[in-house]
């Protein structure tokens, strides 16, 4: 049985699937306006559901600057508190449709997508609710380390509302 076939197959689904752009989780929405300029510049992530490309950080933060490509580049750097050192990862997002609406594809791996979805934002551009492609990622974010306790409670409000599993947030220390 010859292989090459099969392998082809797979290689051709990979590479559909990595180019495919990122869609909300179903029953999240977007938000719209959104100025990407006034985004800029670097937020601390104050809760997050857990995942393994963070797991065990702290002092997390994202900053995000215009690429000359017209996209967005994003570098997030984390400590590690048990190793005792900080790591960084720099990736590059992409609008998936409109660029007034805060609907993004993110790649930290090469061709690979992920979704990342701004569902709340205030006016002030100071404190942002992050979704990614499902239900499985969700940020807080403050321009500041901390967060007031009514936006904190108005975001996880929201959050719960649209189905995500906030029980399950992790509050991350910045101090």
């Amino acid at each position: 049985m010859k292989l090459w076939p099969i392998a082809a197959l797979a290689a051709l689904s990979l590479t559909l699937v990595a180019c495919k752009s990122p869609t909300p989780p179903k029953g999240v929405t977007p938000i719209r306006p959104f100025d990407a300029s006034r985004y800029l510049g670097k937020w601390y992530e104050v809760a997050r559901l857990d995942h393994r490309f963070e797991r065990g950080k702290d002092h997390v933060t994202a900053t995000y600057a215009k690429r000359s490509d017209g996209g967005i580049g994003v570098i997030n750097r984390g400590y590690d508190p048990v190793k005792k050192e900080w790591s960084e990862s720099e990736g590059k997002a992409y609008f998936t449709g409109q660029t007034d609406t805060a609907a993004l594809k993110v790649s930290f791996f090469g061709p690979f997508y992920g979704g990342y979805n701004v569902i709340a934002l205030d006016d002030a551009y100071q404190y942002a609710l992050v979704s990614g492609p499902n239900r499985g990622y969700l940020w807080i974010l403050s321009r500041q380390p901390t967060i007031p306790d009514d936006v904190k409670q108005h975001y996880v409000a929201v959050a719960k509302q649209l189905g995500f599993a906030v029980d399950k947030l992790i509050w991350v220390d910045q101090r």
